[in-house]
């Protein structure tokens, strides 16, 4: 069908009818992960992270392209989940700024609007890797901008032509992926919604959006430690957005400090989102209005909620939700730690170490950049570090610490031992800097070994791997394949030590068995009597044996 222009509901059944066909695709671009590893999860991320952008904008009855993208934006942003979700939420966020204050446009409007969610999607990447999703957007932009179409659904599907072109070429960009034989799975995921968005427009869908449910979905936050109901001294917790423009954001905050605490006010364009604990919810809520128009308004009784968590005993014995998280320690601390990690031991041993929340999350569950803001917003520390211990996790961490005003240090750690030994080399008595310094470089001194299987049949780095082998990774590259976990384990380990090394450190997994694991660090132990040799039930999931060498 013919669109010389297109509306916000033209954009908005584009997009509905995109995240949809991403939903039904997202196994087919999982399995285009080039690692043979149970942890390829592209499509899951970007459809999740896609699913909560068209989630924000259910419902809306504007005709305005700029404003249902503009909201769209924000839900991508807030919902973004993995490397892939936060590149796919920076492309929308560039095609909002494109469409802003239209009410409709042309196809040379629409063009440059994706020409934006080209540029936003390199700017937000340090180093962008050529033959991945960025390729793909840009080349979207690129040919949308050049053109001569002035029907914009003829225009969708010259981008839609140029950029499964430009896809079909990533094996020879990238070498990784023809030694892989499959195209990048961005590229794929983000190319599904594009022929979704085309596909609204040439045959006039009025798209509804389809409900899905994902364990994968739910994210757990496990605080450590506990308090009692007379701690809490401000018994309600009160949320709500201001919409309104040029709010003095720091004026604002300023008149609600003394009311409250752990408050956090943030300014996002024309809304200001408040967090606060209070024990008088009306008289902020007042102060609020004079500022603009009050939404998502939620009120929550925490002293009740205290009450109703200790009659139930189910709940107590059971991570908290993140309804239950407003019961965070009052009195603000200057140092706070957020970690994100898989498997109970693991887990236990951050909150032993003195980490304040625990995500659950990491390989196939990245936690979006909501719910690490979440747990940023809860914690009342005048600095807080987050320890992503995943290097698809890192992205949606920083996202996440650019929309509060709190002091958020984001530590690259990719792996758990990093997560790990850079909590050991904090100290309280030190200074930020001097923390931030040494924490940094303890993540340097690990190196980090997994044992995994194979999920499918294929040849990486020279060595032939057939689906259900055992695979030894040393700092994420296969470095042993072999038949079985614990043989393999004990090769890894002999690969990865050298001279210099002192200490051995073995987290088992929820499949392995424990008697062939003391079996095996009997032998380790023999194996390397001047090295210290320390054994973990980690209980993570997929991984049978997670090793650090330092």
């Amino acid at each position: 069908m013919e669109h010389l222009k297109i509306n916000g509901q033209h954009f908005y059944n584009m997009v509905v009818n995109a995240s949809n066909k991403l939903e039904e695709q997202k196994e087919y671009v999982n399995s285009l992960n080039v690692f043979p590893v149970p942890d390829g999860d592209t499509g899951t991320n970007m459809s999740m992270t896609f699913r909560a952008a068209v989630t924000e904008i259910e419902g809306i009855q504007s005709n305005s392209i700029g404003e249902v993208s503009k909201k769209l934006a924000k839900g991508a942003l807030m919902g973004a989940r993995g490397n892939s979700g936060v590149i796919l939420s920076q492309i929308f966020r560039g095609i909002s700024k494109g469409l802003e204050n239209k009410n409709e446009v042309n196809a040379e409007e629409f063009a440059n609007a994706m020409l934006e969610g080209s540029k936003s999607a390199y700017k937000a990447v340090m180093r962008p890797t050529e033959g991945t999703i960025l390729t793909i957007i840009r080349a979207a932009g690129e040919s949308a901008v050049k053109s001569q179409n002035t029907d914009v659904t003829l225009l969708m599907t010259d981008i839609c032509e140029h950029s499964e072109i430009m896809l079909n070429k990533t094996p020879e960009i990238l070498p990784v992926l023809k030694k892989a034989k499959v195209v990048d799975a961005g590229g794929m995921g983000l190319l599904i919604i594009l022929k979704g968005m085309m596909e609204a427009l040439k045959d006039n869908i009025k798209a509804e959006i389809v409900n899905f449910t994902d364990e994968k979905s739910k994210v757990s936050y496990t605080p450590a430690g506990s308090i009692s109901e007379e701690d809490i001294k401000f018994g309600y917790c009160t949320e709500f957005f201001v919409k309104a423009h040029n709010v003095n954001v720091e004026e604002f905050r300023n008149d609600l400090e003394p009311h409250g605490d752990s408050m956090i006010v943030v300014g996002l364009e024309d809304v200001v989102k408040v967090h606060i604990h209070t024990n008088d919810p009306g008289l902020i809520l007042s102060k609020a209005l004079k500022r603009g128009e009050l939404s998502k308004i939620k009120i929550e009784n925490m002293r009740e909620q205290h009450r109703n968590l200790l009659f139930d005993e189910s709940l107590t014995e059971k991570a908290v939700s993140s309804e239950d998280k407003s019961l965070e320690e009052m009195e603000e601390k200057k140092y706070g730690f957020i970690a994100v990690a898989m498997g109970e031991g693991v887990k236990q041993i951050f909150e032993d170490l003195g980490v304040d929340y625990v995500i659950e999350g990491g390989q196939t569950m990245n936690p979006s950049t909501q719910d690490i803001l979440k747990c940023i917003n809860d914690l009342n520390a005048e600095n807080i570090f987050v320890l992503p211990n995943n290097k698809n996790i890192i992205m949606a961490a920083s996202q996440a610490a650019e929309l509060t005003d709190k002091n958020v240090i984001v530590l690259p750690t990719k792996t758990i031992p990093q997560g790990i030994t850079s909590v050991t080399m904090f100290n309280p008595e030190g200074t930020l800097e001097d923390n931030v310094d040494s924490m940094k470089d303890a993540i340097g001194t690990v190196k980090t070994g997994q044992i995994t299987y194979a999920v499918r049949d294929t040849e990486m780095d020279g060595k032939t791997i057939e689906e259900g082998d055992i695979l030894g990774l040393i700092e994420g590259k296969i470095n042993e394949v072999g038949k079985d976990a614990y043989e393999v384990c004990e090769k890894l380990i002999e690969n990865m030590c050298d001279e210099d090394s002192e200490l051995i450190t073995i987290f088992f997994g929820a499949d392995a068995e424990e008697q062939k694991v003391n079996e095996l660090i009997e032998v380790i132990e023999e194996k390397y009597p001047d090295m210290d040799v320390q054994c973990y039930n980690g209980k993570q999931p997929l991984y049978y044996f997670i090793i650090s060498v330092e």
